[in-house]
């Protein structure tokens, strides 16, 4: 067989990818350097609230969210929970890649177990600080401790935010919120890395883009219609909690920002954007259009300031419609209306880890495992089943 006739290497990933983040999508971005093809398999609602517990967002939403990430390329609807050789080979993909920890079904079985034991199984590193079962107990939780730094340490240990459960028995060491560290390379890893061409009409957007979602999605597919290059200036933690309040942002600026830049509409970001769209603002990034959606979340100013005056003054301000009502305060919403059988969910996620490293504690001692083996094996956090 030829170079021109060889057929790409076709990847499967799989999984719930509810309330889809940056977790998600960093083991998508995995996945898709380890082929040329990645299709990725989203569990129906009935499924998942089989083996876990009933998801956030509907199985529309969920097929929409993945599709829109940029590693994405095909998208099963429907998918198995239960990852298996037939299912590989219905979809032509050469093996399966999944994060390197521990996903079981309601009966306890391993979901990659066929997979593994022919040999069409990959790995990749799952990214730490981010599930969403973290993001789930934020909102039980209702605390914006979340993203304080050590001299809240006492406030965070007085109002429990370390723990998802209410429950102080049923703490688990792997499902605590904790604070994602970014750096400089996993921006770059999922930036677009590509600079405005000399020609492009460049749109900007601004916003909180908490919990990235559905409504957000849309806003910035219809965004990038009106230019070539889409940036979108996503306000710090201290802006949008200043003008939102309450327990807002859930998620901390850099969490939102690798969220965004995730999705394929989006070309740039501004960490850390200013509340207003500034003349300094327009100039230095050559912005053409300045985009506002029409519907979701936006934050009142009690000084009645306007962030787009300027932009309007200018003549090249456009107010888009998504056309999707969904906003973070929609999500939250059905968390807190459903909170018991959310916060039984984490209970039931943290008792299946708990038996999962036990059950590898007891391995270990019988085969004399190493410590670095064990290592290598028991990382229990959330992965996208």
């Amino acid at each position: 067989m030829t170079e021109k006739t060889k057929k790409p290497v076709r990847v499967w990933c799989d999984g719930c990818y509810d309330m889809v983040h940056f977790g998600h999508a960093n083991q998508l971005r995995q996945a898709k350097q380890m082929g040329e093809v990645l299709v990725v398999g989203v569990h129906t609602d009935e499924e998942i609230t089989q083996h876990k517990g009933p998801p956030v967002f509907t199985e529309e939403e969920r097929y929409r969210m993945v599709r829109g990430i940029k590693w994405v390329d095909e998208v099963v609807e429907g998918a198995p929970y239960e990852t298996t050789v037939e299912t590989l080979d219905k979809y032509d993909c050469n093996f399966c890649v999944h994060g390197n920890d521990i996903t079981l079904t309601a009966d306890g079985v391993d979901t990659y177990a066929a997979v593994k034991a022919a040999g069409r199984y990959r790995e990749c590193e799952r990214t730490a600080g981010v599930s969403t079962t973290d993001l789930v107990g934020r909102m039980l939780l209702l605390t914006k401790t979340h993203h304080s730094y050590e001299e809240d340490l006492d406030l965070v240990h007085h109002e429990r935010a370390r723990t998802l459960s209410t429950d102080a028995d049923t703490q688990s060491p792997w499902t605590r919120i904790s604070r994602f560290l970014p750096s400089t390379q996993t921006i770059m890893q999922f930036a677009e890395g590509r600079p405005p061409a000399p020609n492009d009409k460049i749109v900007y957007v601004c916003g909180a883009f908490d919990l990235f979602h559905i409504g957000h999605l849309c806003f910035l597919e219809e965004a990038r219609k009106l230019g070539d290059y889409l940036i979108v200036g996503i306000y710090s933690d201290q802006i949008v909690n200043e003008y939102k309040g309450q327990n807002f942002p859930i998620m901390t600026l850099h969490e939102r920002v690798l969220s965004v830049l995730a999705y394929k509409p989006v070309s740039e970001v501004i960490i850390g954007a200013p509340y207003a769209v500034t003349k300094d603002l327009i100039d230095r990034f050559r912005i053409d259009l300045v985009a506002q959606g029409a519907r979701g979340d936006h934050m009142p100013d009690e000084n009645e300031l306007d962030p787009y005056e300027l932009p309007k003054h200018m003549g090249i301000f456009k107010i888009v419609d998504s056309e999707n009502d969904m906003t973070t305060g929609a999500i939250i919403e059905r968390i807190i209306a459903h909170r018991q059988k959310f916060e039984n969910r984490n209970k039931a996620k943290e008792k299946k880890e708990v038996a999962a490293f036990k059950a590898l504690q007891k391995l270990k001692a019988e085969q004399k495992l190493t410590d670095v083996t064990m290592t290598q094996q028991v990382v229990i956090i959330e992965d996208p089943k």
